[in-house]
């Protein structure tokens, strides 16, 4: 499991999320307690596009560890990338309070803020 932990991370750092999350699932499958496999889990599903998967994964992280930045973050992302606004927004803020020193959850925030309150896009 650790192997295919390790090898995971490699393959995220080099640009290859897809390959990344195949590896990382299978550790998760191994190893489903480990919150650091979940967490590059979370972070391979979103860079390759999987927006609900990450979804599904940071609030997995989030329900173990509410207080978890990170993760409340990785989800209000996933979210927003998947046009979930409310769920978006909810979690982005969680970060915010959380972390306000983090310039760029408070930009993720206000982005989705101005993305709701300019209401839906063209069909």
């Amino acid at each position: 499991m650790y192997e295919w932990y390790r090898r995971g991370l490699d393959l995220l750092a080099s640009g290859d999320p897809a390959a990344a999350a195949t590896l990382l699932a299978r550790a998760a499958e191994a190893e489903p307690g480990s919150r650091s496999v979940l967490e590059a889990l979370a972070r391979a599903q979103y860079d390759t596009g999987r927006y609900d998967e990450a979804i599904d994964s940071f609030t997995e992280l989030t329900a173990v560890n509410p207080t978890d930045d990170y993760a409340q973050f990785g989800l209000g992302m996933a979210a927003s990338r998947a046009g979930q606004l409310d769920l978006a927004a909810e979690h982005l803020a969680l970060a915010v309070a959380m972390r306000p020193d983090l310039g760029h959850y408070a930009r993720a925030l206000r982005g989705v803020r101005a993305r709701r309150a300019a209401g839906p896009g063209p069909a």
